[in-house]
């Protein structure tokens, strides 16, 4: 008999509170709702039913269990515990729990006094277990007033929302090169225009992707269409979608990869993140873990399939950034997350958005907390961004006005976001590159370099970068150029100088970035009609139901004469394939009243014999009767048997 029918046959001794025990722990065979114990058989059986329910071991049922699918048809309980060492007392307490649990999962059972595995069950380490591996001590906990957490998480949810923002307007105006996922050299160059270290980088890019703000186009990470609105919206908001986005998140923390920009085929990540948040969760609003390493310890040893001490190390660190955990105690935030109520809590850790800055005399400008998307507009339009926040150069301000603003337009724009107005420095700066901007013009007509003073058009045409343009003069103020506007633009203000872009009848033109949106892919975790999980009460029900019926059912009790026709006239029909239904039953009740009838035997393929007999016992498909006249007992094959016709005077 294989494993899967000896599988089978055990759950079949089990009442319905053991079977609705096992359905509890493997929800994923319940869910499939089993119509028999040979089909819930089938379900514990499945790769991926197998997979799930060993990955929710701890560690020291996962050295029992290697140990039992290792020793094969010789696992017993004292073959067992002298492989392991299980010589004290505590150590057989542990490991008749671990063998309870196995057996509550379906995964080992007993059977003939020895244990017998799940088939399709291999070992799980390289190397076989020589003891139970010990549960590490449980972590402390401390006493902690509740809002010591919610107030140390804030710093670092604002530095979250921050990056990723800074994160999604990096990726409109820069091309950043990705594939399936950022790269490592492109990972560390933006974390160095982020200001960021590798880590956070990382996890900014994943968050982005995760909560549908980039997307993948083309071979570069560019926003989506949904980016513009969460970039426009409130601190809180973003924030809200950033920390709803963590726990989604596939890829496995703590390894040093590329960051990834599409979903991971593996839950991995996500198990883990939930695992984490979920322990966290279980403190009370008042407590906190005393010790960081006795919880990925104790996570480690409870679920060592998920909980990597590396990856839940990882983990932790990502929590702490977004401001789930703090202090080693779950943030308002982290319990929210868990609770799905992040929208109510979010905007305590995160302060409003600012509307000024701080312009200071050394062209440095500071902003405190978050920046309104207004301000960030502003201050990205003449300055560029810094470690310490933003910094006007020379350059910076010339990108402002090849936008087509003015000079006094960009005083005034400042003027209504300085919160102590604009110093002296930062007004000379931006008079003296609007002094020197516009001297030159280009003209798109295949296409002219104009300038009002003639030297300075000289000195354009001797150039000795610009050579490639082939510059010939065509007046006094007009050279003529052998490239596109497009790129005589580019070409002279790498060689220093400031034009702008003209139409043909003289008028400026503005100079706008195009802008690249693409749909965000969509959301994962859609459920597409997939069934709810059982409740409580329906695996009650049917474990019932699957108990039930398996036991023999009662029989009804006829008559006595008539439950023996019924029953003997059941089994002629199924032996017989050539008698009508009337000889069956006339056959039928002959041998209940032992009446006498007349056969026709087969005797070859084309000739019968007839005979008068009394039935007096039908077994194994062969009828026994007495054959008249002289009354000698004789057997016939029912299939044999081609007609019966009733007799009288016998």
């Amino acid at each position: 008999m294989g494993r899967k029918s000896a599988l089978a046959g055990w759950l079949r001794e089990l009442d319905a509170e053991d079977i609705r025990d096992i359905l509890a722990l493997r929800k994923d065979a319940a869910d499939r709702r089993p119509h028999s114990l040979r089909a819930l058989a089938d379900e514990l059986t499945t790769t991926a039913s197998l997979r799930a329910a060993v990955d929710g071991l701890d560690q020291a049922c996962r050295d029992v269990l290697d140990t039992v699918v290792r020793l094969g048809d010789e696992a017993r309980v004292d073959v067992l515990a002298e492989r392991l060492r299980c010589h004290g007392k505590a150590a057989r307490a542990e490991l008749k729990r671990t063998l309870g649990r196995l057996r509550a999962t379906a995964l080992v059972w007993p059977a003939n006094g020895r244990l017998v595995s799940s088939p399709g069950l291999r070992p799980l380490e390289e190397e076989p277990p020589r003891r139970i591996t010990p549960a590490p001590r449980a972590p402390r906990r401390v006493p902690q007033h509740r809002g010591f957490a919610d107030r140390a998480a804030t710093t670092a949810a604002t530095s979250t929302v921050d990056g990723v923002t800074r994160l999604v307007d990096l990726c409109d105006v820069e091309q950043v090169a990705c594939r399936t996922g950022v790269g490592l050299r492109e990972l560390r160059r933006l974390a160095g225009v982020l200001r960021a270290d590798e880590a956070r980088a990382r996890l900014w890019v994943g968050l982005a992707v995760e909560a549908r703000l980039l997307a993948v186009d083309d071979g570069r990470l560019v926003p989506t269409t949904r980016a513009d609105a969460w970039r426009a919206s409130a601190p809180a908001d973003r924030l809200t979608d950033l920390a709803r986005a963590w726990p989604r998140m596939t890829w496995a923390p703590g390894k040093l990869r590329p960051a990834p920009a599409e979903p991971s085929s593996s839950d991995g990540g996500e198990r883990t993140r939930r695992g984490l948040l979920e322990r966290y969760a279980l403190l009370g609003e008042d407590e906190a873990y005393e010790h960081r390493h006795e919880v990925v310890a104790d996570l480690a040893w409870t679920r060592p399939a998920t909980h990597g001490r590396a990856a839940t190390e990882a983990a932790l660190a990502e929590a702490e950034s977004v401001g789930l955990v703090a202090l080693g105690s779950a943030t308002a935030l982290g319990r929210a997350v868990r609770d799905g109520r992040v929208a109510e809590v979010a905007c305590r850790f995160v302060p409003p958005a600012a509307t000024t800055a701080h312009l200071r005399p050394d062209l440095t400008a500071a902003v405190a907390g978050l920046p309104s998307r207004e301000l960030s507009e502003v201050l990205d339009l003449v300055a560029d961004g810094t470690a310490g926040g933003w910094r006007f150069t020379g350059a910076s301000v010339r990108r402002a006005l090849d936008a087509g603003h003015e000079p006094d337009a960009v005083l005034a724009r400042l003027a209504e976001v300085a919160e102590h107005g604009v110093p002296a420095t930062l007004e000379h700066l931006v008079r003296e590159v609007a002094r020197q901007h516009g001297r030159i013009t280009v003209t798109a007509v295949a296409c002219c370099v104009r300038a009002e003073d003639p030297v300075l058009l000289n000195e354009i045409a001797a150039h000795r970068s610009l050579a490639q343009l082939s510059l010939q003069p065509l007046g006094p103020t007009v050279l003529a150029s052998a490239k596109p506007a497009e790129e005589t633009l580019a070409l002279l203000r790498a060689a220093g100088y400031a034009p702008t872009t003209s139409a043909a009848d003289g008028s400026s033109v503005l100079e706008r970035v195009p802008r690249r949106r693409v749909e965000p892919p969509p959301p994962r975790g859609a459920t597409g009609g997939r069934p709810l999980p059982l409740s409580e009460h329906e695996l009650g029900r049917l474990a019932t139901a699957l108990v039930e019926r398996e036991r023999p059912r009662p029989k009804f009790v006829l008559p006595p004469a008539s439950s023996q026709r019924v029953g003997a006239a059941r089994l002629l029909r199924d032996q017989s394939l050539v008698l009508r239904d009337s000889e069956v039953v006339l056959l039928a009740d002959a041998l209940v009243s032992r009446t006498s009838v007349e056969i026709a035997v087969a005797n070859g393929p084309r000739s019968t014999v007839r005979h008068v007999i009394t039935p007096v016992d039908h077994a194994a498909g062969n009828l026994k009767a007495n054959c008249a006249p002289r009354g000698e007992h004789r057997e016939f094959p029912v299939s044999r048997i081609r007609s019966v016709r009733a007799v009288t005077g016998v």
